[in-house]
């Protein structure tokens, strides 16, 4: 058979809702060449190899919904679009990244087709892609594929690129409240939760919510145990030394045994417990002295240690460690015991993703198997059982067992040091026991702990600790979000958008406007080009002091960026007009069949992310808009510079809200009831000419504002004022609310 070949002619990263789907995707034009006269079913042996090389493909159910669905797509015959689409998100799925969202459409062109898949990661998608492609290939010409080597290059890569389990925790939890988030940094764990003045921030286990006085002090040991004691916290005793003969001196004044440990270290590094004797003393102070600034040197606690999570002064989760011991066959070396009883364990492994770590006779464990006599050579006697790791094995759930006086000793220990997530490390005999019967001490209070012990333990069940620190940033009654107003259309959107933003300014809103006029920041424009783009409402949206938003986004956004915001308070279309904005670059054409219904889904878009809290603004007098009133979650309010219009009538007939014209005159109806807001000659912006679209563009504005809840007094001041060059409109508002509006718009 003639070697086929599949060509990627362009990409374009969607980082947000799109006409596909609402998170981020991804878009590739694939052109399969003569694939395309060559489905699966005509391939020999094409179906039986990618079984043999990615198994796991059974799990996809394609349209079958069912088990082995694409499978079974596979065997009738489908495209080579269609299969490149389920070997990305396998592969993406087996180098660690989240289930995703997949779908392939004909252009067309003859054999082109738009390849749709989620994207996590921009970086990790186009790998993704080119290494899916790779096996696609191999797999139809018949050639050997190396797929471990290619899982293991995309896990690189996700590893490097995508969020940590921590991290991918706490914004999972977010995500489950609805609360939207932004990823800060392209390879690092900050994350801001919620838009706007609404935002909070984290950064893998730390929250704006962090004092760096409280991390300093966490990390600082000895100042840590002299806060947490004056409380009554049971520490044990110990001191700073200076030197290897310091801590010699230091621990036969505690008496043996003895910890010796970095004073701001780590991860258990460089920590050596039950240390009988000055040699051990002295060898521990030089590699200890090595991962920190100083050295400490404490009485050992008898007793296992645990690690407590504290969020927002109460226990959320806790861990057990356990002693990692081997037992000798006579045979084998020590090395080779710990590769074959200890690192084989599934659940070890190198990457972020495995609850436990790889054993390796690091330093403090060549110690360790000193004591006993022993090295990584060594062959220990058969039955012998040997101690390679005495801490930071926390691999038991124990949330359940922990003393509720222990819990809130632990609780008071992170309220002193003054963190709102602590690590507490704790030793003690039996957790389910208050501390003080036991002998038991806390021994480190740390900053920014790691959450994966608790999230994916070795043994026990996961505790929901993402939850926990959401539901401390946010109250229940929060959301993290601001209003948020989309505009969208084929035309009228940009002067839309900037009235409905003149609206919000002057109910006392400190409003963010991204159009094709630029960004504004209240009055002040801060950028002069324009921002109707996926850029110009994500500046918005990660600008703290913004406390509502108004974002214009045309058909172009839509189809070649994606939306800048997950959901919004108010969605507004404008109209539909064909022949107004040319989008064939992404193949939509506006006459009939499948291609238009295409590009009018391009402005569907809009009302698809409308809140259920939230509203639909939209043309009554554009039949391709009225009808995206069904599509919509929330509440629809029409406007209509027609009073006669059908669609109109229907609305209120139904007890529902719209803006309209009668008379020359604007009303706000509700069912039978109206309330006349002003006459169409008291709008500058309307003007002698009256023209039907500039009329409408201000109706869909005061649609916004009354979806909003803004009081007529604003709306009518605002439609009033709007373009006209008024040193204070904010006096042109009634006494009553004059006042507070002008100082709102200040905070």
């Amino acid at each position: 058979m003639k070697k086929q070949d599949i060509i990627f002619r362009t990409q374009t990263a969607l980082r947000g809702p799109s006409i596909w789907t609402y998170p981020p995707s991804f878009e590739t034009w694939i052109d399969i060449g003569e694939l395309e006269d060559l489905p699966s079913n005509k391939i020999p042996g094409l179906y039986e190899r990618l079984c043999t090389w990615l198994p796991s493909l059974v799990e996809h159910r394609c349209n079958y919904d069912e088990r082995g669905g694409f499978l079974r797509r596979l065997q009738e015959g489908t495209w080579a679009g269609h299969i490149l689409e389920h070997v990305t998100l396998e592969l993406m799925s087996l180098a660690g990244l989240p289930d995703g969202f997949g779908r392939t459409r004909e252009t067309t062109e003859r054999g082109v087709y738009k390849l749709i898949v989620s994207n996590f990661h921009e970086e990790c998608t186009r790998l993704a892609l080119d290494l899916a492609r790779d096996l696609l290939l191999a797999a139809i010409n018949d050639e050997a594929f190396d797929v471990e080597a290619t899982v293991k290059t995309l896990r690189r890569k996700v590893d490097r690129k995508y969020l940590g389990p921590s991290t991918a925790a706490i914004v999972n939890a977010a995500e489950a409240r609805k609360i939207p988030h932004i990823r800060l940094l392209d390879d690092g764990n900050l994350v801001q939760l919620g838009y706007g003045a609404a935002m909070r921030r984290i950064w893998t286990a730390e929250t704006d919510r962090t004092s760096a006085i409280a991390e300093t002090i966490s990390r600082d040991k000895d100042l840590t145990k002299e806060l947490i004691s004056s409380v009554g916290v049971p520490v044990p005793e110990g001191r700073e030394v200076d030197s290897a003969d310091d801590a010699v001196e230091a621990a036969e004044d505690i008496g043996y045994p003895v910890v010796v440990k970095p004073t701001d270290g780590n991860h258990g590094r460089g920590v050596f417990i039950d240390l009988m004797n000055a040699d051990d003393v002295k060898k521990a102070w030089a590699i200890a002295t090595e991962e920190g600034s100083g050295v400490l040197v404490e009485r050992s606690i008898q007793g296992i240690e645990h690690r407590l999570l504290v969020v927002g002064g109460k226990l959320v989760a806790a861990n057990r460690s356990d002693l990692i011991t081997i037992n000798g066959d006579g045979k084998s070396t020590v090395q080779q015991l710990i590769d074959t009883q200890i690192n084989t364990d599934p659940r070890r492994g190198e990457t972020e993703l495995h609850p436990l770590s790889i054993i390796r006779i690091d330093t403090a464990a060549k110690m360790e198997l000193e004591r006993q006599g022993l090295n990584g050579d060594s062959v220990p006697a058969n039955g012998r059982e040997v101690l390679i790791q005495r801490n930071a094995n926390h691999a038991f759930d124990c949330t359940d067992e922990v003393h509720p006086d222990t819990a809130e000793v632990a609780a008071l220990a992170a309220r002193v040091v003054g963190l709102d997530i602590a690590g507490i490390d704790l030793v003690c005999s039996d957790i389910s026991q208050p501390l003080a019967e036991q002998g038991g001490a806390i021994v480190e209070v740390n900053a920014g702990p790691s959450l994966l012990m608790h999230i994916k333990p070795g043994i026990g069940k996961p505790r929901p600790v993402g939850q926990a620190i959401v539901d401390n940033l946010f109250a229940p009654h929060e959301s993290g979000r601001v209003p948020v107003v989309g505009v969208s259309g084929s035309r009228g959107k940009t002067p839309v958008a900037r009235i409905v933003a003149h609206l919000l300014h002057l109910s006392g809103k400190h409003v963010g406007l991204a159009c094709s006029d630029g960004v504004f920041l209240g009055r002040r424009q801060v950028q002069k080009t324009d921002a109707a783009n996926w850029a110009g409402g994500h500046r918005l949206l990660m600008t703290r002091a913004v406390e509502a938003a108004v974002i214009e986004n045309g058909g172009k956004v839509i189809l070649g960026e994606g939306l800048s915001y997950d959901r919004c308070q108010i969605g507004i279309v404008t109209n539909v007009l064909p022949a107004a904005e040319d989008l064939s670059r992404w193949d939509i054409q506006p006459t009939g069949g499948e291609y238009y219904t295409t590009w009018r889904s391009t402005y569907r878009t809009q009302v698809d992310v409308v809140l259920k809290s939230g509203c639909a603004v939209l043309n009554a007098c554009d039949p391709q808009v009225a009808d995206f009133a069904e599509l919509c979650d929330g509440e629809v309010i029409l406007f209509a510079t027609d009073p006669d219009c059908p669609v109109l009538d229907e609305h209120l007939a139904a007890g529902k809200r719209a803006v309209y014209v009668s008379e020359s005159r604007i009303y706000l109806g509700t069912g039978q009831d109206e309330v006349r807001l002003c006459r169409l000659g008291d709008v500058p912006f309307i003007g002698k000419a009256k023209k039907p679209e500039t009329i409408a563009n201000v109706l869909a504005a005061v649609a916004a504002g009354w979806a909003l809840g803004l009081s007529q007094d604003v709306i009518v001041t605002g439609i009033k004022t709007y373009g006209l060059e008024l040193a204070d409109p904010f006096a042109l508002l009634p006494r009553r609310t004059r006042k507070s509006a002008r100082v709102a718009s200040r905070i």
